[in-house]
């Protein structure tokens, strides 16, 4: 096994995938994370989270420390890495083909002078807990186990060692040598190298940018806007409709600490949010195939027990079951254990899913196609039940590990599941119980507004038997709870600018809250772009403006986000997450549409 090499940071990526699955790539040419197959499958590439364990495919030059550069091909996910020496210059071109054949292609080509380079490829199966085979196949090579199949094609010598597979590469200026990493046993290297390779790229290509086009947004920040939407859709699943929160497992949200949660599953909320965000750039297909994901789930009903008639998330084949398991044979990313998958919030009872959820479909049936009958009657079932639950104490949007609370945003979201059925049921006819649902909804709304608003503080709060702040309150706006212009709502604002926010990024909440777990975090990249749209929903657009731009240079070097930054500007946790490229987009479409953008 070859020596270690030092982690890459979390921001020092960038994401490929196929819309089943996808591999991080860092700036010198390691694909550092990749499960084939499928988000949730065992990595197979894992050295984010154990450098020597994890296993990993690197590809750069053998002879000298280049200066690196890192780009996507313009409208694209297809990634290019640039190792500049004195030599030459030599671009890395990753991508994976949309298709239904796995393959991960990486094309290495000389543009100028001549480069010698090294590939190490280095598979650690079942998360670096499986022995694999390894066999010649034709001009590949063939690695194994029971359960997974991997083979290698290139268009150089390949040679393995002790299980690895390593090549020499030798380019002059024009040309290339593409390897083809296909998920499977293959037997021809024909139909992945020379031409196909090519014809490969630019299908690649011509895919993401198609898919593109369809964006409706010609704002300010269409740069940034159009990253943050083709990550989305990077993370949707194509035979499900799934959206996965995020492509990774393990990664801390405090170096060193043990807040290294799996977020390769699809939780309600998140994926309700992404859908909100990629029907406000004019693209609905994802938001069809995500509600009919969710009306298998809905028809699944796990019995309106306990945990509610819906888990909070699942996995991408509507798998309820994401048992939460420690690997403790990995180190973690730059020590930060315990490396863990699976996910047990899974089970929580987080009332605040069913509102983000049902507004996700009311925008859908506007903007769209018209709700089904069956939908709208599982969806009226689901109210029933909230009807009977809304007030009971849960584990809130921030999944935290400690006792049930009363939580504030929890019942913001019950308020907004009734008021959206609401509308529907008026808008389109359908049967309700509107009288009943009206008394349930304003019932919520004075529980709202009389225990969860803090005279003292002069603020709305987190949880109603305390005074603490939490940043998911900045929503009540933008979900037409009330006005922005609403005193309550802009005394709270005041109160989260004092405590929470620290020069445009924003905690979650009070450092003092108790969640379950030990250690601490870092400011909630989401909740900074919710506070760009909360400036803008109360006028105050040069602020917003000032907060997003701020905002957009704790992006890394590609536009992607994590889910928060640290105290020194780092990203941490997960990545890249959904969450924040959601809240991304909503708050750039927004203030480009207050400063006279348009729709």
């Amino acid at each position: 096994m070859p020596p270690p090499r030092a982690q890459a940071a979390i921001a020092d990526h960038g994401m490929i995938g196929d819309l089943r699955t996808a591999a991080l790539v860092a700036r010198d040419g390691t694909i550092d994370w990749f499960c084939p197959a499928r988000f949730d499958a065992p990595s197979v590439f894992g050295a984010i989270v154990d450098s020597e364990r994890g296993g990993h495919w690197r590809i750069a030059p053998a002879d000298e420390e280049p200066r690196v550069a890192q780009f996507y091909f313009p409208d694209s996910n297809v990634l290019t890495t640039r190792f500049m020496t004195t030599a030459g210059v030599v671009e890395i071109q990753d991508f994976m083909p949309v298709s239904e054949h796995e393959r991960l292609v990486r094309r290495v080509s000389c543009v100028r002078g001549r480069m010698r380079l090294r590939s190490e490829l280095c598979a650690r199966f079942d998360y670096g807990r499986a022995a694999h085979r390894t066999r010649r196949n034709r001009d590949g090579v063939v690695l194994a186990t029971d359960e997974l199949k991997l083979t290698l094609f290139a268009e150089v010598a390949l040679r393995t060692e002790r299980g690895d597979v390593h090549a020499e590469i030798d380019v002059r200026e024009g040309q290339s040598a593409t390897f083809v990493l296909h998920v499977d046993d293959v037997a021809d290297p024909d139909c992945h190298l020379g031409a196909a390779a090519t014809a490969m790229f630019d299908d690649t290509v011509a895919y993401w940018r198609d898919w593109l086009a369809g964006s409706s947004y010609t704002g300010r920040w269409r740069e940034m806007v159009n990253r943050s939407a083709l990550t989305l859709k990077l993370l949707t699943y194509l035979p499900t409709g799934a959206i996965v929160a995020a492509p990774t497992a393990g990664l801390p949200e405090e170096l060193g600490g043990e807040r290294n949660w799996d977020y390769r599953y699809v939780w309600m909320r998140d994926a309700a949010f992404t859908v909100y965000a990629l029907i406000r750039l004019g693209f609905t297909a994802e938001a069809k195939a995500f509600n009919a994901w969710t009306a298998e789930r809905l028809a699944d009903d796990a019995g309106g027990g306990k945990a509610g008639p819906l888990q909070v998330m699942y996995r991408i084949d509507g798998d309820p079951e994401l048992r939460e398991v420690r690997l403790d044979h990995l180190d973690g990313h730059r020590g930060s254990r315990p490396v863990r998958v699976g996910n047990d919030a899974a089970r929580q009872l987080q009332l605040d899913i069913y509102g983000e959820l049902i507004d996700s479909i009311y925008l859908y049936d506007k903007y769209g196609a018209p709700i089904s009958h069956d939908t709208w009657m599982q969806l009226s079932g689901i109210l029933d039940w909230l009807a009977e639950h809304w007030d009971e104490p849960d584990a809130g949007i921030w999944e935290t590990r400690s006792e049930s609370r009363r939580h504030t945003f929890s019942r913001l979201m019950c308020w907004v599941a009734f008021e959206r059925m609401i509308r529907v049921a008026r808008t389109r006819g359908l049967p309700a119980d509107v009288v009943g649902w009206s008394r349930v909804r304003d019932e919520i709304y004075s529980q709202i507004v009389e225990e969860g608003y803090d005279e003292n503080r002069a603020a709305f709060v987190g949880r109603l038997d305390d005074g603490r702040l939490d940043a998911a309150l900045l929503l009540m706006p933008m979900v037409k709870f009330c006005s922005p212009a609403e005193p309550r709502f802009r005394s709270t604002l005041a109160a989260i600018e004092s405590e929470l926010v620290a020069d445009t990024l924003v905690y979650r909440y009070d450092d003092a809250v108790s969640d379950g777990v030990a250690g601490d975090e870092g400011t909630f990249s989401m909740c900074s772009f919710w506070y760009v749209e909360a400036l803008t929903r109360v006028g105050r657009l040069q602020d917003a403006r000032l907060a997003l731009e701020k905002m957009f240079t704790y992006a890394n070097h590609l536009g992607l986000y994590a889910e928060q930054i640290s105290a020194t500007g780092e990203q941490r946790g997960n990545f890249p997450q959904a969450f924040t490229h959601f809240s991304l987009i909503s708050a750039a479409y927004n203030l480009d549409r207050a400063l006279g953008g348009g729709e």
